[in-house]
């Protein structure tokens, strides 16, 4: 009723107004077409809507999907249909989409938030009085698409990220979010939040239902409005912008039972729990936090997640590093990745392409019995390159430390060799069964007289799915049908068209041809003028008089000039119907193979979920190598509870730190050295740079406490236990707070969610109130921080805060450098010790357009006011330090050092000759390019490296440890022809090779040296060298365009160990 009601289209509120509410339909029983009685398709689809009375029904009646009442109103509202018959107001509502739509109609509905059950009707004869039957075929849920009919596709489904069910509680540690994924049968629980990290989870979390439990009524307040005073109003305030159910009991169990009714299913169906304990990890982040580094994308801010990812990488990987910097791993599971990154870094082998397979995917498609051949095909990429990776040293160490990250992700624990033999069993049984690339033993029936393109509509639908071997039997019959039928158009059409043919009439003379009706699935003969009486006793005359009118499926005669025969109509039933019986065997395989599977669902989830993060985390390094980002050392904060003063060992040292937006490879950052050993009390000019450097600083943290590489040239961070950042506030309306207000809020929140492990962030403190007060407040907030123990900065333009008694023995002063130049105030960027007093107020408002006059009376103002407090040394003409040096403990910077046998699908007979031309070429670069580096450095031998050839398979792409570095490729293209080039990027150029038309599959072998110019000397060495060794290649013009290499020395001389 509410969502009708908040119907806008002028056509959906028409038809609103014809509902009537005594049936769950919303059918008005008057109307024309409103009948309920037994046995119509109203009353057929009332029987249906009892079952799912939350969901919109759609029905399958012949080429439509219709809705009535309700349902019709919620189509044409949010998925764009027009309501049946116009808006006639005699009629009920309905309103539908053509087959062909469907799933966009779906999309759209679910993108909105509705549920759909979707009805079909049994496909086959019917008898012409009798209804036909229908079957509830399956459910669209916001991100749950409608996978009916899958198996027999042959393309993809689009599958978006699954939508959980969420349900909130509150316990004596805390908030509680617990998460329920219907697809997946799981759940899992979160504990101790505060309001900030739930509400964060709220707005970062598509979610398809939202539960609110009864413990979150209970407060101080007394009143159900439990939003209304004090805690929780930030919550209320987002509860209330969203629909959503209240709920009591269990907070688990009786969650899982709404989840249950909500989506229909039986009461044994069984969830299983991947909560993975919270113990000794982070804090979620907070949603100030979170949107003030771009970890979650805001206007305005940079995108951390852009700058972490090559710009290449979508999807699930994405989503996974997402999740990470939302929710900071333990430091086991930190390190992990750590130490899995640096592998991955000094990788020298080619790695697989990772394929990424959703789980929610491929457990429903599974479950469903829906995969098609290209799922179980996707499925067998996943666990060969799981089983890959094992084959190969470097690759192998990486598989196992990627074990623990995946429980992490998954809550599956499952031991490597298990994963390992479950893989092998797994491949082994797809290869068995799913028709692969690379095999040719199921070409389509072709013929000279009847239309390939017959053929190939009939049979593409199920040939090329499921080995031969499995369909011995339908496909032999398919062959003869096609035979029969080939030898049935050729009696009967053939001498009716030679004739024609022969025949040399003028215009208005016979013609006909033999043509494919592709609407009638049929071959037929379309012709025109044949009387038999014209050709008595001509060769085509029998022919003529057997022709007969073709008809449709439903008897009509299909037009005035097609025509077919008995035999021919007889051979056509023949073979559709052998068609029809291939088909269906080859799904029931399909089906058969997805219960197979059904078993190892649990390690085929760990397996996909595990190359998702080897391909974030190998991406991730890529970038990060290219932007010469670092590897901090990750140092495990101290369990102590009790408060004490940092040691060095226990803060936080980052050399070279720059802003996580700037490409430092381009040179365009301004670099900090900040040695954070206690609470820093930052002071500096508008515009010099606080702001940049605190959130540099909170990414760099996050990034280090993550396993992540840090925008740094060195670093020393501690794995806090929270990292929170706070910067300017604004007002907020709808909650009726002030600017102040929301700040203080706020900052309630991170002083009473901080530990002597935190860091803490908090820029220009108390802005949004009078000065005195102000100061005073923030006073004590640093007061509080500094006795706490954390690490942090609080920045501030409240310099009467110097002047306050504080007791803060460990707070240091640092500020944003300044310099006086050429008559001017200018910034530095840079961070330095003591106190900086300079705003620059002045020059900021004249450079954003002040206009001068307020510019000249604010200056006249404030010396009439501030004149005893006015620095000197304007009118010195050296050059001067705005900025005073002094600490409240004599803290200063230091400097840290910088620490440096599978498968395959293809024939054994084209794998052997791929390989030999692999190993020739590999021969011919080696010695060709050993002999011209002997010549190169025959004076000094000690720069002289063996040249060393690394292999990239048809579905494998180069390592990280090439980014940056010089390489020499040859491309091996299908076609077996060579490509000679050279390249700082090696996998921009394969990526871009392999993107032409044909190229998908080619191979590559590529070796690194020692800079550009060698690499450019050896490409072309190599271009005009290999065609005298019977190489052909497709760029020899490029040899051309430099004058070394081009003499055709003989290499008979060279000596080449084998």
């Amino acid at each position: 009723m509410l969502r009708l009601q908040n119907c806008r289209k002028p056509s959906t509120v028409l038809l609103v107004k014809r509902l009537d509410y005594s049936n769950l339909l919303g059918l008005d029983v008057n109307l024309k077409n409103g009948s309920l009685k037994e046995g119509t398709l109203n009353w057929e689809m009332l029987q249906f809507k009892s079952k799912f009375p939350h969901e919109i029904l759609v029905c399958r009646v012949g080429e439509f999907y219709e809705a009535i009442g309700i349902d019709a109103c919620l189509l044409v509202e949010y998925a764009g249909l027009n309501p049946f018959g116009g808006l006639r107001s005699d009629s009920i509502p309905r309103a539908g989409c053509p087959v062909m739509n469907l799933r966009q109609t779906l999309d759209d509905l679910t993108r909105n938030g509705y549920s759909v059950c979707i009805v079909e009707e049994v496909q086959g004869p019917t008898n012409a009085r009798s209804r036909k039957s229908r079957f509830i075929s399956g459910h669209a849920h916001p991100g749950s698409p409608y996978v009916f009919g899958l198996v027999g596709l042959d393309h993809d489904l689009d599958f978006p990220e699954p939508m959980p069910v969420v349900g909130i509680s509150r316990s004596a540690r805390g908030y509680c979010i617990n998460l329920v994924l219907e697809t997946m049968k799981t759940y899992s629980s979160e504990d101790g939040l505060t309001e900030e990290a739930l509400v964060t989870k709220l707005r970062t979390c598509r979610y398809h239902h939202l539960f609110l439990h009864s413990s979150l009524r209970h407060n101080s307040s007394g009143t159900c409005r439990w939003g209304e005073f004090g805690e929780g109003g930030l919550l209320w305030g987002e509860c209330t912008a969203r629909h959503f159910e209240w709920f009591e009991g269990n907070p688990v169990t009786d969650l899982l039972s709404k989840v249950k009714e909500l989506y229909g299913l039986d009461g044994e169906v069984k969830f299983r729990n991947v909560t993975v304990t919270s113990e000794n990890r982070p804090r979620p982040l907070t949603l100030g936090t979170a949107t003030q580094i771009g970890a979650i994308p805001t206007e305005g801010i940079p995108c951390l997640l852009k700058v972490l990812l090559p710009p290449n990488c979508s999807g699930l990987p994405v989503i996974y590093v997402r999740d990470l910097l939302l929710n900071p791993p333990a430091y086991e599971i930190a390190s992990t990745i750590q130490a899995t990154c640096k592998l991955m870094s000094n990788v020298t082998c080619s790695i697989p392409e990772f394929t990424c397979v959703s789980p929610a995917k491929l457990v429903k498609l599974l479950e469903l019995r829906e995969a098609n051949h290209l799922e179980f095909c996707r499925i067998k990429n996943v666990v060969d390159e799981v089983l890959h990776m094992t084959k190969n040293p470097e690759l192998s160490e990486i598989l196992k430390l990627l074990m623990d990250p995946t429980w992490v992700a998954t809550g599956l624990k499952i031991d490597f060799e298990t994963l390992i033999n479950e893989c092998e069993w797994t491949s082994d049984k797809i290869d068995e069964m799913i028709f692969l690339d690379g095999e040719s033993d199921q070409k389509i029936s072709s013929s000279s007289i009847v239309p390939n393109d017959f053929f190939e509509d009939m049979e593409s639908s199920w040939k090329g799915r499921v080995k031969k071997v499995h369909i011995e039997e339908e496909f032999a019959e398919v062959q003869r049908a096609a035979e029969a039928l080939t030898l049935a158009v050729t009696e009967a059409f053939l001498p009716i068209i030679t004739r024609i043919r022969a025949t040399t009439a003028p215009l208005g003379g016979p013609k006909g041809e033999i043509l494919y009706a592709r609407e009638h699935e049929a071959v037929w003969f379309k012709g025109k003028r044949f009387s038999p009486a014209v050709w008595a006793g001509t060769r085509g005359e029998e022919q003529i008089k057997l022709l007969k009118p073709a008809l449709d499926s439903k008897g009509r005669k299909v037009g005035e000039e097609w025509f077919t025969t008995m035999k021919v109509e007889d051979a056509l039933t023949r073979y559709h119907e052998a068609g029809a019986k291939a088909k269906a065997r080859v799904l029931e395989l399909l089906r058969g193979l997805s219960s197979e599977l059904q078993a190892k669902t649990n390690v085929l989830v760990f397996a996909s979920m595990l190359l998702v993060i080897a391909k974030a985390l190998f991406s991730h390094v890529s970038e990060g190598r290219r932007r010469k980002w670092v590897f901090p050392t990750l140092t495990e904060s101290p369990m102590s509870k009790d408060v004490k003063p940092l040691s060095g060992a226990d803060g936080m040292k980052l050399i070279g730190l720059s802003p996580y937006w700037f490409d430092v490879a381009e040179g365009s950052a301004v670099n900090n050295a900040v040695d954070m050993q206690s609470l820093l009390l930052l002071t500096g000019p508008n515009g010099g740079g606080k702001s940049s450097l605190l959130r540099s600083i909170c990414a760099a943290a996050l990034l280090g406490i993550c396993g992540f590489m840090v925008p740094a040239e060195s670093a020393l961070i501690p794995h806090f236990d929270s990292i929170m950042l706070h910067m300017k506030s604004y007002d907020s309306p709808a909650d009726g707070k002030s600017s102040f207000q929301v700040e203080m809020s706020e900052i309630r929140s991170i002083v009473s969610a901080t530990s002597k492990r935190s860091l803490v962030l908090i820029d220009e403190i108390c802005r949004g109130t009078e000065t005195a007060k102000g100061t005073c407040i923030a006073g004590s907030i640093v007061e509080t921080l500094d006795k706490i123990g954390c690490l942090g900065i609080v920045s501030t333009h409240l310099h009467g805060i110097f002047s306050l008694p504080l007791n803060a023995k460990n707070t240091a002063f640092k500020a944003m450098g300044t310099v006086y130049v050429d008559g001017q105030t200018k910034p530095t960027w840079k961070l330095i010790d003591g106190i900086c007093r300079e705003s620059l107020a002045f020059e900021t408002a004249k450079r954003e357009g002040m206009p001068e006059t307020i510019i000249q009376r604010a200056e006249e103002l404030y010396a009439s006011v501030y004149a005893k407090d006015v620095l000197p040394g304007k009118d010195d003409a050296k050059l001067q330090n705005i900025c005073s040096y002094t600490s409240l403990n004599g803290f200063n910077g230091s400097h840290l050092q910088s620490n440096t046998g599978e498968k395959d699908s293809k024939s054994s007979r084209t794998i052997y000759q791929t390989e030999v031309l692999q190993k020739e070429v590999e021969t011919a670069v080696m010695m060709i390019c050993q002999r011209k580096l002997l010549e190169l450095y025959k004076d000094n031998t000690s720069e002289l490296t063996e040249i060393h050839c690394v292999p990239i398979g048809a579905r494998e792409q180069p390592p990280p440890s090439t980014v940056g570095a010089s390489c020499v490729y040859v491309m091996l293209r299908p076609d077996k022809r060579l490509y000679v080039g050279q390249t700082d990027d090696l996998e921009g150029r394969v990526r871009a090779h392999r993107s032409k038309e044909g190229m998908q599959k080619a191979g590559f072998l590529y070796f690194t040296v020692l800079g550009k110019s060698l690499a450019c000397q050896l490409e072309t060495l190599l271009i005009n060298q290999l065609p005298n060794q019977g190489f052909d290649l497709t760029n020899v013009a490029d040899g051309k365009h430099r004058n070394f290499g081009t003499s055709s020395h003989s290499l008979e001389s060279v000596t080449v160990c084998s």
